[in-house]
């Protein structure tokens, strides 16, 4: 027994000495064959071992998967030609503040850690388009994101901490892609037109936190998906109606009387149209800033007017697509769903 309890930290000790080993050999293979792509993950780190190889000839970088808490701030300095490092599943509590000499980076990874702030130096990566920072405790995002990282086009920081997104997250005009569900989200931003590229919007689960939307989400001409499920929303901005290119709409698990169950029933079309009804009647009061109806007149979305003519003839300004409604998403036996006493219901898309 004696003789086992000595050997123990010698056994421990060969793992770990195996395993840098091991990964110093992949790293040695892409020296000889001057490789630029590097892939450590799933060795089990604990540390990275000393480069045995010129760190600026890498292009990418694969560290998942292994029991990283640190990253030593010269080696992240010295991937002046990195384009994607992939740091995500590790036991990272912080990102060295080096980060902000890659330059070239264009996919930064670091999901599924321990962070609970990026560090303000990230802005320097101007060149980044995807950041994914899924699963991990960050209460903010640097205010600045959106003066700096103009080229960023996927944005994912769901299953987070954060209570609001930065005012600056509303100039990301190449963001294309916006998920931030499962957060603490009370508001967003006011000048969500600003996005003009924007596909994709999921700020689901938010749940009781999220109460509103601004009105300016109409103004996001560019919007295919819209998933504003399991928050506690009453009501959806008229300006929504305007939203030509919207083809899915998941608003379940919200607490809805604004469109009624009946007009929810038959689809996104009806959703659409209904909204769009309300706005040029006037039955929502306008927004502080005047600028949103003038830009809905400019962009040929609004006129004034109802959306069709007695004989059923579009009218010029608001054209509605035709969207095919499904029956049965909200039928009678379902009606329930959207009444202010439920907040959870069964997932429904509407769709074209």
């Amino acid at each position: 027994m004696m003789y086992y309890e000595q050997q123990q930290p010698a056994r421990i000790e060969t793992a770990r000495d195996e395993r840098e080993a091991a990964a110093r050999r992949k790293m040695a293979a892409v020296d000889e064959e001057r490789l630029e792509i590097v892939d450590l993950s799933g060795l089990s780190l604990d540390s990275l071992p000393s480069p045995s190889l010129d760190l600026g000839i890498i292009c990418k970088l694969d560290l998942s998967n292994n029991n990283l808490q640190t990253i030593p701030e010269p080696l992240a300095a010295r991937l002046v030609n990195v384009a994607v490092l992939d740091v995500h599943s590790n036991q990272l509590k912080a990102l060295p503040n080096s980060v902000g000499c890659l330059s070239k980076l264009k996919l930064l990874n670091v999901a599924g850690n321990l962070l609970v702030s990026l560090p303000a130096t990230i802005l320097n990566c101007r060149s980044l388009e995807e950041l994914n920072a899924n699963f991990n405790q960050l209460s903010k995002l640097p205010d600045s994101i959106g003066f700096e990282l103009v080229n960023l086009k996927k944005l994912s920081v769901n299953s987070n901490k954060l209570t609001h997104l930065p005012r600056s997250t509303s100039r990301l005009t190449s963001l294309r892609v916006l998920d931030a569900r499962l957060n603490c989200l009370r508001t967003l931003p006011d000048d969500l037109e600003n996005l003009i590229n924007l596909q994709t919007l999921n700020i689901s689960q938010n749940f009781h936190h999220l109460q509103a939307l601004p009105y300016s989400i109409g103004l996001l001409l560019s919007l295919v998906e819209l998933d504003i499920s399991y928050n506690r929303i009453a009501a959806l901005p008229d300006s929504m109606g305007c939203l030509r290119k919207l083809q899915k709409l998941c608003v379940d698990g919200n607490p809805l009387v604004s469109p009624p169950a009946e007009v929810m029933e038959q689809g996104l079309h009806a959703v659409k149209e209904y909204l769009g009804e309300r706005m040029s009647a006037g039955y929502e009061s306008p927004p502080k800033k005047k600028s949103w109806i003038g830009k809905l007149v400019r962009y040929g979305t609004f006129n004034g007017n109802s959306s069709r003519r007695a004989n059923g003839e579009d009218r010029e300004g608001f054209a509605m697509p035709n969207f095919q409604s499904i029956d049965g998403i909200a039928t009678p036996r379902h009606a329930g769903m959207f009444s202010p006493r439920r907040l959870f219901s069964p997932r429904n898309y509407f769709s074209r």
